[in-house]
């Protein structure tokens, strides 16, 4: 089929899945649908064939079990991935929530920027330019209602202190880019004499307490978040002993196979594996907020100091003080925004839960579990603490401990840290314990509950690792809780593809090593003109300062300049050659000229004549 055609049978697939979950009351997102639709294609249980394309029959058959499954509200199962797609569309870590939160506020202070340094006003409107800058200097402070009047004559007053009316021409002839950094300067120094003058009782109008808010709504989240934590401890060591229990008595399988007991703990695991993130979040809220407030207290009692009531003071002084009182406000203004974040996070994934008091009421889990051992991880993993794998039963395999990694506690373990045997041969959740040994294996980290299922897994670790795939197709949630990114990218969250290979990390083998070196390899270094006694430095400068006030003089008669040693150098005549011409020679002939009648002739008018008689020169 066709990648656009594909497409679009999926697209048109959502639709009517999503159409049909409405008419019958039930309103999902496009989301849930695609993830659902993913899912029932790749449940083997289907008989969905992802190679080949979907016919008609097939897609009425698609999107009647996808219906069925979204409607189906007491499955755990549709809470657990209805949680899963709601966290991850949702949450956000600290860094891309303050970003986004910084986005928003320059986006709704853009106009009055736009407003202050887009233009240059005539002298009439420097008033109107005051106001707006009075307006960006609250809105980005985030201290006060700009309709509350004390609140703008407060802040007026303030920034008439820094930027007095009469410069504001100056403010006006500035570049763009400089009167946004302007800006931007004026606010903090702003808001950091707000800050100020709220400590001395002299104004801080509508300006809440919010280290004092913070240092007691912190600790309430962390509570709540650690009472579900608890909650989801409990249920989870009731329903894995439960599913202990069917696997041992056939009775007890055939009484609880209607109960849906697996998913039950997937959604509990699910649940219990986001209250963690959120926890630590917190955690590190209330750390970073009993950091600030020593740090605003500090800041604080210098900026008194500094100004300890006095009619002026250097700009210089406390002016940086300001801006660190205002960086710090802003600080404290988003781990309100932080906690006010998780709070609702914490809220809302309360939702996906309570789907377990409704099928398992305290007093039906209580019959259930009449007769069986409840036993927490915690116990779980002290009773393997004594079992530890044999290295030298396997040949192939690398195992690592505590001792031969030093980085064994920051090690990415596979499967969110359970076991990997116990996933696709039981169908269970069970607490890993790394001190039976990790196992290396195609540079991916495994843990066991015990020490016979690490051996078992360690004769064939593919066979396991794709009985565990088996399973999580199955069971679409174990994708997510699990992390099964790897195999499954196309169904992964966003957020879990995209730092599992930033999370990658490989162990740190230790091993005993020894080097031997020789002594004094290297000639000595002692420097002979060292000296450290300061005296004898001293005579030696005053010595050398003398010198520069010395002349050397020379003389030399006729009975010693010649008893001068001396001596040089030359260089030994070498034998040269050179090659000249070879003698030759050539002949030319001999000029012959005969003159005739030189003598006389017969008759008195006879000239003399002159004959040539030299030969050519190719005859000679």
């Amino acid at each position: 089929m066709d990648c656009d055609l594909t497409e679009s049978v999926i697209k048109k697939i959502i639709r009517e899945v999503g159409q049909e979950c409405a008419a019958q009351g039930q309103t999902v997102s496009e989301t849930l649908v695609a993830f659902m639709v993913k899912a029932v294609v790749l449940d083997p249980r289907n008989d969905f064939s992802v190679d080949q394309s979907l016919t008609k029959k097939d897609v009425q058959n698609l999107i009647q079990l996808c219906v069925t499954r979204l409607l189906d509200t007491t499955n755990p199962s549709l809470s657990t991935i209805k949680m899963q797609v709601y966290f991850d569309m949702n949450y956000a870590n600290r860094a891309e929530l303050l970003s986004e939160q910084l986005q928003v506020l320059e986006g709704r202070l853009a106009p009055v920027v736009r407003g202050i340094t887009g233009s240059r006003p005539h002298v009439q409107e420097m008033e109107n330019v005051y106001r707006k800058i009075v307006s960006y200097v609250l809105l980005s402070s985030g201290l006060g209602s700009p309709t509350d009047t004390a609140v703008v004559r407060e802040v007026t007053a303030a920034l008439q202190s820094v930027l007095p009316q009469t410069e504001i021409i100056t403010f006006i002839s500035l570049s763009k880019k400089n009167k946004k950094q302007q800006l931007k300067n004026l606010a903090m120094l702003v808001t950091g004499i707000r800050l100020y003058n709220k400590e001395c009782g002299k104004g801080g109008s509508n300006i809440d307490d919010l280290p004092g808010i913070l240092s007691e709504a912190i600790p309430s989240a962390t509570r709540v978040v650690d009472e579900d934590l608890n909650t989801c401890h409990t249920l989870a060591h009731q329903y894995t002993a439960l599913l202990e229990s069917m696997q041992e008595d056939q009775h007890r399988y055939m009484q609880l196979s209607s109960f849906k007991l697996k998913e039950a703990l997937f959604n509990v695991r699910q649940y219990e594996a986001f209250l963690c993130i959120l926890l630590s979040d917190a955690i590190t809220s209330a750390q970073e907020v009993e950091k600030m407030n020593v740090q605003f207290a500090a800041t604080m009692e210098q900026l008194k100091n500094t100004v300890q009531n006095k009619a002026s003071v250097d700009t210089r002084e406390v002016f940086p003080l300001f801006v660190a009182l205002s960086d710090l406000w802003t600080s404290f203004q988003n781990e309100m925004l932080l906690l006010s974040f998780l709070t609702n996070m914490i809220n809302n994934l309360q939702q996906f839960f309570e789907i377990h008091s409704q099928i398992f009421p305290e007093e039906v889990l209580m019959s259930l579990l009449e007769g069986v051992t409840v036993r927490s991880d915690e116990e779980r993993i002290r009773e393997t603490m004594g079992t530890r794998v044999n290295v030298s039963d396997f040949k192939n395999q690398e195992w690592l401990f505590p001792e031969t990694a030093d980085n064994f506690d920051q090690l990415l373990i596979q499967y969110h840290g359970f076991c990997a045997h116990a996933i696709g041969v039981k169908g269970l959740i069970l607490p890993g314990n790394p001190a039976i040994g990790i196992l290396k294996h195609k540079e991916r980290y495994y843990v066991f509950s015990s020490k016979e299922a690490a051996y078992i897994f360690a004769q064939d670790p593919d066979k396991f690792i794709q009985l565990n795939a088996e399973k999580a197709k199955e069971h679409a949630e174990l994708i997510q809780l699990l992390e099964f990114c790897h195999q499954f990218e196309y169904l992964a969250p966003y957020a879990q593809a995209r730092n599992a290979e930033k999370c990658l990390m490989k162990p740190t083998i230790k091993c005993d090593n020894s080097t031997q070196t020789d002594t004094h390899i290297l000639p000595p270094t002692i420097v002979t003109s060292y000296e450290w006694n300061e005296w004898e430095l001293r005579r030696k400068a005053i010595k050398l300062a003398n010198l520069r006030r010395k002349l050397t003089h020379a003389t030399q008669t006729d009975l010693s300049h010649m008893r001068r040693q001396n001596s040089t150098q030359v260089y030994l005549p070498k034998d040269v050659s050179t090659q000249t011409k070879c003698d030759n020679s050539s002949n030319v002939p001999r000029p012959q000229i005969f003159l005739e009648g030189l003598q006389g002739g017969s008759s008195p008018t006879t000239h003399m004549v002159k004959v040539d008689l030299t030969r050519a020169v190719d005859e000679t």
